[in-house]
């Protein structure tokens, strides 16, 4: 691998152990890619601080600096962990202190993280604590290289803000924060972003839940390639984005879509596709959109419904105000549990809008920081969930052994209030 003259003298110890270490890493890693060099970021969005069974073993041997030298440099060296050389954020993680007494999380692992959190904080990371770093002020520029794990955090920032990142793991990018550096390789270089398939709705577009629907669709269709979407869509709204990305890399390994006349790089669709053919289109029907609906929910055969989850991934403002908007003046059935996950930051907004104080007051409990899918965490008892998630809808059965039904944000807070779910697809 060709290594300018700063990668060589940071893999060679001039920044100190944990950096060398760190270019050691990328260098094998980006070997392994076969990537011809490193490029340049300075943003990179990874995980260092959820406390895991073999993390904690590992820092009660050695402390957090072993820790993130074993887990997030691949490193069994003695090594103390610096500052990191660029701007990097945690994101999602397991629960915090705000959840204790309302979620069954192990109040133990809630201490772990919170050392976790003070040893990350002091190098330098920020603890945002979500799947959606663009929502709450980590927003890279279009054409800006960065490295940055969770699926559906790649796929947004690559699609709809014109950033250019693979999907990175644990290691890649505890080594990208202490250096600045990744492998240039996969969407890192505009001939690897152009589209490989066209797929056309010809039914309307035009619902948070048939966004859903469409990238369900489109993700098995296309696997780890890259759609062009097209046909009868309506202008997308922030969430719809987030949504429809999400479920692209659900069903398939999508690390990039695009929107003709809609995401950066998509002026047009012979803009999406480049030098290459357009190809045939693949036809989103009626009876897919059906076909789709009824997959995610062929997961629930029970009609009463223990648990409701929404915001995944973590929901904006404007999700929050829907939400208590359908909330305003109800109650939740007895034997229901409503939790709606957010960023901490936007639920301090949401605090001051008075979203939260109507949230609780029906009963329902808005959290941060993380999801049951992370934290692999529900309310005790919980045989049936609801969602309007299609990416929880299709992890969470298989993650806790409970049954699933996936419908729009107003099934879902009505099955919230009357326990019952009876959403259908209009």
């Amino acid at each position: 691998m060709l290594l300018t003259d700063d990668d060589r003298a940071m893999r060679d110890g001039r920044d100190g152990d944990a950096v060398a270490a760190a270019m050691d890493l990328l260098v094998r890693y980006g070997e392994g890619l076969g990537a011809e060099r490193l490029c340049s970021v300075r943003n990179v969005a990874g995980t260092s601080t959820q406390p895991t069974p073999a993390k904690e073993k590992i820092a009660a041997e050695g402390g957090w600096n072993k820790a993130y030298a074993v887990i997030n440099l691949d490193c069994d060296d003695e090594i103390e962990i610096p500052k990191m050389r660029v701007p990097t954020c945690q994101l999602q993680h397991g629960f915090s202190a705000d959840a204790l007494n309302i979620t069954p999380y192990n109040p133990h692992l809630v201490e772990l993280q919170a050392e976790a959190e003070a040893f990350a904080s002091d190098r330098g990371i920020n603890i945002l604590a979500t799947c959606t770093p663009y929502q709450v002020g980590n927003l890279p520029v279009r054409g800006e290289h960065i490295a940055w794990m969770e699926s559906s955090a790649v796929v947004y920032a690559n699609s709809v803000i014109g950033a250019k990142s693979n999907c990175e793991g644990t290691a890649s990018t505890g080594a990208a924060g202490l250096t600045g550096r990744i492998p240039y390789w996969g969407n890192h270089l505009d001939e690897n972003r152009h589209g490989s398939h066209l797929i056309r709705a010809d039914v309307p577009i035009d619902s948070f839940l048939d966004w859903g629907l469409f990238g369900y669709f489109a993700g098995q269709v296309v696997q780890e390639e890259r759609p062009v979407l097209t046909g009868e869509l309506a202008l997308p709204s922030q969430a719809d984005l987030k949504h429809l990305g999400a479920a692209l890399a659900t069903t398939g390994g999508v690390e990039i879509f695009h929107l003709p006349g809609v995401t950066p790089e998509a002026p047009s669709v012979e803009a999406a596709f480049g030098p290459h053919r357009i190809p045939d289109p693949v036809a989103f029907t009626a009876s897919d959109r059906r076909r789709m609906y009824e997959l995610l929910n062929n997961q629930g055969n029970t009609e009463d419904v223990d648990f409701v989850l929404l915001g995944c991934p973590h929901a904006s403002l404007d999700q929050l105000g829907e939400i208590a908007a359908l909330l305003d003046g109800r109650s939740l059935h007895p034997g229901t549990e409503l939790w709606i996950m957010t960023p901490r930051a936007l639920r301090a907004v949401a605090d001051r809008n008075g979203y939260t104080e109507v949230i609780q007051r029906a009963g329902g409990r808005l959290l941060t920081d993380s999801c049951p899918a992370m934290s692999r965490t529900a309310p005790a008892g919980t045989r049936v969930f609801a969602t309007d998630s299609a990416k929880q809808a299709h992890y969470l059965p298989a993650i806790l052994g409970i049954e699933a039904w996936f419908g729009t944000t107003a099934d879902c807070v009505q099955a919230a209030i009357t326990g019952t779910w009876t959403g259908e697809l209009s």
